[in-house]
């Protein structure tokens, strides 16, 4: 009836208010007042300090590519959904996405030190222990420590500072490697120098804390990918996250095809060699390993995906003596791990330390019923005496080149190894 109403009015109205009145849908009063444009508003991405991390630095990882997360240059999958949320803050890790020129984007992992759980209770006590409250400034609490205020008193980085921290990388230091840390420690300008005098307090913090919880953004910074050593590449820390390039684990590829898992198990094969011989005389071996440390790029290259288990052993100098008293334990021997947990000697360390575990956890599942009967008898057997610990007539060398003359021939030479292809083709290395 009213829509009959207004078109009966139109008729004796005047012509421009009749034209008016169609305009706006016969609603006379909607012709007496004006709707003001309405500007298009771009989502936005709330993260909030406390999912970054960033409420409680300066004990946390870094601030170096906090600027990317918000300018939206870096993108966790989830945002590429209608519902525009963050995923849970409970994760270990994420997968995102990376710009630089907001056109072209690349895959990342978006990792934290320890799960949220751990990082909340090491917090915890950290105030509990030190301030005996249940709640503080982690920051003010951390500088009061005997450790910190050495470290902020020191001009080298030596191997009492890092002594009793729960970090395999630290547990047989030498003065060359923990330079190599000052000097290449990606979260403030480079200096270039094997001094801490370009380290601020805050920065002196933040890597005392990478170093006590998690060193595998720190191993990731001095053992460049751009250098040819097996690690994704180190893009940056927001508070207590850290961002690398992308790898998919290699659990995911235990059911590949026969040829893709003999080129997997002959790269693994020649990292476990490149870490025990190569041209900076550093040993580095596994304390733990499973199916998530290794990981592999989308080009079919084979790296290791977590270092957080990779203790190094410097060959060119030993590890560096202490004052010969107890070993050292403190609040921060415990963000990460059991004080009372006994540490792996450096004396205890052998040449097949790292091939006897990947014999015993990865090949076997990455290998087996993969092929013909002969060849896969030979495989199992030598994977079983390797994975007793071979014996005292093999060395591990021997182990591996004995692997390798039977998995060379299983692989092939095609696009899906893009690492390697078409370079396979004119060249007896492959």
């Amino acid at each position: 009836m009213g829509r009959w109403i207004c078109c009966l009015c139109s008729r004796v109205a005047d012509p421009l208010m009749l034209l008016l009145v169609l305009a706006l849908g016969c609603n006379p009063s909607t012709a007496a007042t004006s709707s003001p444009s309405v500007p298009h508003v771009k989502p936005s991405y709330s993260f909030g300090r406390t999912f970054l991390g960033l409420d409680k630095c300066n004990a946390c990882i870094g601030t170096s590519i906090c600027k990317k997360f918000f300018k939206e240059e870096i993108r966790f999958d989830t945002w590429l959904s209608s519902h525009l949320k963050l995923p849970p803050s409970s994760l270990l890790s994420y997968s995102g996405n990376y710009t630089d020129d907001a056109k072209s984007w690349r895959l990342v992992d978006i990792t934290r030190l320890t799960s949220k759980y751990q990082h909340d209770r090491a917090d915890k006590r950290i105030c509990t222990s030190l301030l005996k409250t249940k709640t503080c400034s982690l920051e003010r609490a951390l500088r009061r420590t005997q450790r910190f205020q050495k470290w902020l008193r020191a001009k080298r980085l030596t191997p009492d500072l890092v002594q009793g921290l729960s970090s395999p990388m630290l547990r047989c230091p030498s003065q060359r490697l923990l330079d190599r840390i000052v000097r290449r420690y990606a979260e403030v300008p480079d200096a270039g120098s094997i001094y801490m005098d370009h380290l601020t307090d805050r920065d002196k913090l933040r890597l005392l804390y990478t170093l006590a919880v998690n060193s595998h953004p720190i191993l990731l910074q001095i053992f460049p990918d751009v250098e040819g050593w097996p690690f994704p590449r180190y893009l940056g820390s927001c508070g207590r996250l850290v961002v690398s390039a992308s790898t998919r684990p290699l659990r995911d590829f235990f059911g590949a095809a026969p040829e893709v898992a003999a080129d997997l198990a002959l790269q693994l094969l020649a990292v476990l060699r490149s870490m025990a011989t190569n041209d900076l005389n550093y040993f580095f071996y596994f304390t733990h390993l499973d199916a998530g440390t290794f990981g592999v790029f989308s080009n079919g290259h084979l790296f290791i995906r977590d270092a957080s288990t990779l203790g190094i052993i410097d060959k060119e100098e030993g590890s560096q003596p202490t004052d010969g008293q107890q070993e050292h334990k403190d609040i921060f021997s415990c963000l990460a791990a059991d004080c009372q947990s006994a540490p792996v000697s450096c004396d205890s360390v052998r040449e097949k330390h790292s091939l006897v575990m990947v014999c015993q956890d990865l090949l076997p599942r990455l290998l087996a019923g993969k092929f013909l009967p002969p060849v896969q008898e030979r495989l199992d057997a030598i994977l079983q005496r390797c994975a007793r610990g071979l014996g005292d007539s093999h060395s591990a060398g021997q182990a591996m080149a004995e692997l390798a003359e039977i998995l060379r021939p299983l692989r092939s030479c095609d696009s899906r190894f893009a690492y390697r292809y078409p370079d396979c083709r004119y060249s007896d290395k492959y």
